[in-house]
């Protein structure tokens, strides 16, 4: 069964777990239209996470032929693979006279709050960014998958769209580049995924080609979107060594043209959403997210509270998912 965090929700007794649920998706438009496959039965079997698809590398192609002649045979060509699913939240810790006398601003519910704002972060990080080879703890993400594929566009050139005058100058250039990106696609992509500073350029771009649009998310937001497609800013993750950065890189050290460094350089991502495309996997039941609250009424001084989920993402079919390499934002 494939669900949404809304309908897992709906499932769950617990009424903190419930708001938990309603704010990821407050705090993420792709965590909140994510599908989820709660297939994975860790209690069975060797008590494994592991999420076993295939994935379709190349789709099957059809033509014509002569009288008296065979058609030339082509096998649509796939691929087994395995989503492991990785555990992912944080602990806090308060101080029970910290929770009685916090006043108007409730200590456990900030913390909590800046607690699934972390999770989420570190969500879109590992969607982009996951590499299981470097750290085994994460999944893998889109940067990793898409390598190498047919809808990794634009390794070899880059685009700039660094200040008003580039954009003004490039933006017709840019938008048929777009075009030509979303046209490898499978379908028309649910989500167009970037940094702040490429979801700012593109909302330019369509303001002056008249394609900026907007709609309204399940809690009655405004969503720009680039000709109806949603831009989805994954703003910003914390580093192990506490420093903010974009959660899709700005790299100041490639060489498209193989010999020139080009600075300020990111990628923008598209994906379709769906269990033949792109999608999350859970564990069965509701065991999707689950919070755990201090207790204040046991003895000792410092209680401690966590937010956990299980998950991953899994790519069916190269071309539910492509990423737009080398424009340049600053």
């Amino acid at each position: 069964m494939a669900v949404t965090l809304a309908q897992a929700k709906v499932g769950m007794a617990d009424k903190v777990d419930q708001q938990v649920i309603d704010e990821f998706r407050r705090g993420s438009l792709l965590l909140d239209e994510m599908i989820f496959d709660d297939a994975v039965s860790p209690g069975t079997g060797g008590s494994t996470l592991t999420y076993g698809y295939v994935r379709l590398n190349t789709p099957a192609k059809a033509g014509f032929r002569a009288i008296n002649n065979e058609y030339t045979p082509q096998e649509a060509d796939r691929q087994l693979h395995t989503a492991n699913l990785k555990i992912f939240g944080g602990a806090f810790q308060i101080d029970r006279v910290i929770a009685e006398t916090s006043g108007a601003i409730d200590e456990v519910n900030f913390q909590l709050n800046q607690k699934i704002k972390a999770a989420t972060n570190l969500f879109h990080y590992t969607v982009i960014n996951g590499d299981s080879g470097v750290d085994a703890k994460a999944f893998d993400g889109l940067d990793k998958a898409l390598v190498g594929s047919s809808t990794e566009i634009g390794k070899d050139a880059y685009i700039d769209l660094s200040d008003s005058t580039a954009v003004d100058t490039n933006y017709k250039t840019f938008m048929d580049k777009l075009d030509d990106f979303l046209s490898e696609l499978d379908g028309r992509p649910t989500f167009l995924l970037g940094n702040s500073k490429l979801m700012t350029k593109i909302k330019a771009v369509a303001r002056r080609a008249g394609y900026l649009t907007q709609s309204e998310d399940a809690f009655g937001r405004k969503v720009d979107a680039y000709d109806g497609i949603p831009l989805v800013d994954l703003e910003y993750y914390v580093n192990d060594a506490g420093q903010t950065i974009p959660t899709v890189p700005i790299i100041d050290t490639r060489k498209p043209n193989g010999a020139d460094v080009v600075t300020g350089l990111t990628d923008l991502y598209a994906v379709r959403l769906g269990l033949d495309g792109f999608h999350g996997a859970t564990v069965t039941g509701n065991g999707i997210i689950k919070t755990y609250l201090p207790d204040f009424k046991q003895p000792g001084a410092v209680k401690k509270g966590e937010v956990e989920m299980i998950a991953a993402v899994v790519l069916k079919s190269t071309r539910a998912a492509g990423v737009l390499r080398n424009i340049k934002v600053k």
